[in-house]
Formats: C-alpha cells, structure tokens, sequence
C-alpha cells in the first residue's frame, strides 16, 4: 500500500497540507479551517482500514479530503469503497475536487449535510473513521456502534489533543462492554475501537 501510493494521490496531499499551513497562518474562521490529521495518523488509518473484516466503510467529517485519501488507499487494496460525510459546503466543493485529482471519485463517495440525518441507514458498518466537532463524537458513536459488525473497527481523532472535551465521551466508550478500546498515542491521539 505505501511502497505504491499513486503520484496524483501523493501530490494532492501535498497541495492539501499547504493549504492547511496557509488556513492556519490567516486564523481561517473555525469551520473552515482545514483540520487535518497529520500523516503518521493517516498511515495508522490505512493500515486499520486495511485491516477491516468485509463491510461498509465510512468517515464522519471529511474536511478536505486529506484522511479519506489514506482510507482510500486501503479501500483500494481491498476493493472496497469509502462513503464520507460533510457538512460544510465549501469543504464537499474541496473534497470533491480532492478526491477527482486524486483520481479516486471511483471508490469515494461524499455524502453532504448533517451526519446525524444520515447514520441510521447505514449498515453493516466494518470501519468508521470519526474525526467532527467534539461535542457529536458521542452521538456519532452512538449511532454507528449498533450497525456496526464483529469485529468492526472505529478510530476517533484527537483524543489526547482535545482530552478534556472528550474525557465523558473517552470514560463512556472505554467502559463500553461491547468493544474493546484503546488509546494509541499517534498524532493528536486516536481512541481505536473494536466491535466484539
């Protein structure tokens, strides 16, 4: 998967990580701001997505598109697809165009509009990347864990960065007996879930 990450893919991530320095130098207003993970958390995400029993993929937040590139890495490998929910609209415009130059619009799809709408139809869930505005990350989880396989696997971002606002969803998930979790300190933190 990384000895043979294609060109396009490779020079969008680029292109997306200068536009992340650049929101941030300007202090973009706080819904626009492209909040990316960092790279060492994109190479953990392919080799989890990787790992997936058979199932539906999905990410819950897809800002500019630069995890789902690492997630479609995975899916590719496997043959799989990636479904990808966004709320804000000029962040779908820039995913869209993300994952086009990518050439990966064959296996990402961008679903627009409030995820909370939207997860009740999903099913047979096998991986779920969640990466949104802290206070949904319970609500998101929640939703997502029943349609979820054995053995589905959920990776939540920034659980050490942003500890304190996710301290009750971090307890209330650890204490979960319908999973096993863990916390694997990778970039900004990511909580690891699997669905016994």
């Amino acid at each position: 998967m990384f000895h043979q990450i294609p060109d396009e893919v490779l020079a969008r991530m680029r292109e997306l990580k200068q536009m992340e320095s650049k929101d941030t130098a300007d202090d973009t207003a706080r819904f626009e701001r492209l909040r990316q993970i960092p790279p060492e958390t994109g190479h953990l995400l392919a080799l989890i997505a990787a790992s997936a029993p058979s199932g539906a993929f999905i990410e819950i937040g897809t800002s500019g598109g630069y995890s789902g590139l690492w997630i479609s890495l995975a899916c590719r490998a496997l043959g799989r697809g990636l479904t990808t929910f966004e709320i804000a609209e000029a962040k779908v415009a820039l995913a869209t165009e993300t994952f086009r130059k990518a050439g990966v619009d064959d296996i990402v799809s961008i679903v627009p509009g409030d995820v909370r709408e939207q997860l009740a139809g999903q099913s047979d869930v096998a991986f779920c990347f969640l990466d949104v505005e802290k206070d949904l990350y319970q609500e998101c989880y929640d939703a997502v864990l029943p349609n979820m396989v054995s053995g589905g696997l959920l990776v939540a971002d920034n659980i050490i960065s942003h500890a304190g606002d996710l301290a009750e969803f971090l307890d209330r998930a650890e204490s979960d007996e319908r999973v096993d979790s863990m916390i694997v300190p990778v970039g900004n933190g990511v909580l690891l879930v699997r669905r016994v």
